[in-house]
């Protein structure tokens, strides 16, 4: 897959760079400042395309060729918001929550194109299973250093994060905070002009 205009990502995460990179796509990393408040009384799937239009739109005009991306995510468990933990006694008290049940990852992408006045949203849910943990399993993993850069504590993806999970329902890399199918058919239908079949 190929972009015609360039692809900036709206986004300090190394895991959503890696999938970008993954798909081949020419990209550059220009994160947003834009603050991430989790309103409440609003569904989840609102709130992640929300914050994920508001991140793109903080980056799109200083690049108004080229089509921009941004992205959240959020753990949600018994209905209650799960962000980053502020410290490891954070991340340590929601791993002991998710520990023996089934909560469910939002990820919301916006796609900005300034030159063509367009702005897409969209956004998957993933249910995903946890089992059972002991203290010591949790604070091991806590001692990692490793969730506490990630929504709900975790990581689904190349840390002891993944050693927990049983079974998930739904797209793995919504978990991993960017569902690649979802962002690929919202190019395919939004922004098949912008996509190169078989570029030189």
């Amino acid at each position: 897959m190929h972009l015609k205009p360039l692809l900036v990502l709206a986004s300090s995460s190394p895991r959503r760079r890696r999938l970008l990179e993954q798909l081949g796509l020419r990209f550059v990393v220009r994160p947003s400042d834009t603050e991430e408040v989790v309103p409440e009384g609003v569904s989840p799937e609102t709130v992640v395309q929300a914050l994920a239009r508001e991140k793109a739109e903080a980056v799109a005009p200083a690049y108004p060729d080229a089509l921009t991306l941004g992205a959240d995510t959020i753990v949600v468990l018994d209905g209650e918001v799960l962000g980053k933990p502020a410290d490891a006694a954070e991340a340590h008290a929601m791993l002991r929550r998710l520990s023996g049940n089934t909560h469910t990852v939002y990820t919301g992408i916006a796609l900005v194109h300034p030159a063509s006045n367009r702005n897409v949203t969209a956004f998957e849910a993933t249910r995903v299973t946890f089992a059972p943990l002991t203290d010591d399993e949790i604070a091991a993993y806590v001692a990692t250093g490793s969730p506490l850069d990630k929504a709900g504590a975790y990581g689904i993806q190349d840390d002891h994060g993944a050693l927990f999970i049983p079974r998930i329902e739904g797209d793995f890399f919504t978990v991993m905070g960017l569902p690649l199918h979802r962002l690929y058919r919202v190019l395919r239908t939004e922004f098949a002009d912008l996509m190169e079949e078989n570029p030189d």
